[in-house]
């Protein structure tokens, strides 16, 4: 079996003396579609900054597609795609001006043929010369999901791509997920609150509780076990008490 594309080892970040992420431990195998699930400041977005290597952990450290965030996280950087939840990009610009800008920076080669072809494969090439001011919050996902993936990483963090999204922009979403998975091989971490979209997206899945891993299996034996959405509900539930989540962690 060859070796995890993500792997943490007591994964530990503090606020103000409050543990937001404590001593994960965590191995998620090439080719998943991973979600991350706990309750708003469980300590989701956290680990995905320290994963991205946008914050240094505490203590612990992790592997991204092999090279460990401490000591090698530009190589970590060049191998990975990030989209946050509030997607950042300029307003006065077009998609494709967006995105021919971060593809020079990324340094990827031939951008203007790149951007086309990411803008093609996303179904979105419709925006292609559209100011991105004017853009609904489903479009700057599209947008920002083209410019994580222009580089062809082969891990994508997906920090609560759903937020704010109407169920349409939810499909398509998902179907996007679906496809950079299986076509292009992506492995995808997402941290998400959403059940439904759980057994509909991932193949394995993992439950953070107030900065601590209480869940970790694969979505079959999850499904087998405890059955539909609902059922599903009640072991994320019964994982985070709601009486718990009173002055959460970050």
């Amino acid at each position: 079996m060859s070796d995890p594309i993500i792997m943490t080892d007591k994964l530990t970040q503090s606020f103000d003396g409050v543990r937001a992420v404590d001593s994960l431990t965590l191995e998620i195998a090439k080719g998943e579609v991973f979600g991350f699930l706990g309750h708003n400041g469980a300590g989701k977005t956290t680990t995905v900054q320290m994963l991205t290597t946008l914050a240094k952990p505490a203590s612990g450290t992790a592997r991204v597609a092999g090279h460990d965030i401490r000591t090698d996280p530009l190589s970590v950087r060049r191998s990975i795609g990030y989209v946050p939840e509030n997607v950042r990009l300029y307003d006065t610009q077009t998609a494709t001006e967006n995105l021919l800008f971060f593809a020079r920076l990324s340094g990827v080669e031939a951008p203007q043929a790149r951007v086309a072809e990411v803008l093609d494969l996303l179904d979105c090439t419709y925006l292609a010369h559209q100011r991105v001011g004017g853009f609904s919050k489903g479009m700057r996902q599209r947008v920002g999901l083209a410019q994580a993936i222009l580089h062809r990483p082969s891990v994508l963090f997906l920090d609560e791509p759903t937020s704010g999204l109407d169920p349409m922009g939810i499909k398509m979403l998902r179907d996007l997920i679906i496809r950079l998975n299986i076509e292009f091989g992506m492995t995808i971490f997402m941290n998400t609150h959403l059940i439904s979209e759980i057994a509909k997206t991932c193949t394995s899945i993992a439950v953070l509780s107030h900065g601590k891993l209480v869940f970790h299996d694969r979505i079959e034996a999850v499904t087998a076990r405890y059955g539909d959405d609902a059922a599903l509900e009640e072991l994320y539930l019964s994982l985070t008490p709601v009486g718990r989540l009173a002055g959460a962690a970050a």
